[in-house]
């Protein structure tokens, strides 16, 4: 999906455009929900068609929307929905287990922090329903996961909108470099450390289902 597209999505349909695009990048779907709220947020700011407040309220709904709604899909027959269907989304077997193994190893911390990194941002609530994360403890972090990462882009992105309308563009087309450049070093980041990864979950859970009791007692390891 082109910048120009989500543009074009949020000039005419507005804060529906943004919950829809947030809510299904959330579910499990690879689709540049981050990007929706960034240019709507700067949207906002030099026109001011939308308002701030309420876009960083619809921007955090349809992210505890989406990731509820992912959750649960992940918990009632995930496994076997992600190795049928899987490959459609880019999710694969290898991904599959490097999910588990992060959620067994760090749980919480990917539900909160993972909704500020491009790839877990998308399927970190799925991981967890198929890891049968305690339901509790996964609203509390995703909730305050998805209300700070709302607010931080939505007002950022609002500001830079709001002082190109009085300095000039340059700062606008600065603002979409700066976003870009956070999605590109978040992907970038979370591919160097995948084969690294890949190979401590399969350790974890080989494919025989007989998982190495040092390698569990590893993935399990709070920390």
């Amino acid at each position: 999906m082109t910048l120009s597209l989500i543009t074009h999505l949020v000039q005419s349909y507005g804060y529906y455009a943004v919950f829809t695009l947030i809510a299904l990048e959330s579910m499990g779907i690879p689709l540049p929900g981050e990007t929706a709220l960034v240019t709507a947020a700067l949207y906002a700011g030099t026109t001011h068609h939308l308002n701030v407040v309420a876009l960083a309220a619809v921007a955090t709904c349809a992210a505890v929307i989406g990731d509820n709604a992912g959750y649960w899909i992940g918990r009632t027959g995930g496994l076997r929905l992600a190795e049928r269907y899987g490959r459609y989304v880019r999710l694969d077997r290898a991904k599959l287990k490097v999910g588990r193994y992060l959620f067994a190893r760090h749980g919480v911390k990917v539900v909160f922090f993972g909704r500020f990194i491009a790839v877990l941002r998308t399927f970190a609530a799925f991981f967890a329903g198929v890891g049968k994360m305690h339901w509790p403890r996964f609203v509390a972090a995703n909730a305050a996961g998805g209300l700070l990462w709302a607010s931080f882009y939505t007002l950022g992105a609002y500001a830079l909108g709001n002082a190109a309308s009085s300095v000039g563009s340059a700062i606008l087309i600065v603002g979409y470099a700066v976003a870009s450049v956070l999605t590109v070093t978040s992907i970038i980041v979370v591919r160097r450390s995948m084969r690294r990864l890949e190979q401590r979950a399969e350790e974890a859970f080989p494919d025989n289902g007989a998982a190495s009791p040092a390698a569990l007692a590893e993935a399990c390891e709070l920390v």
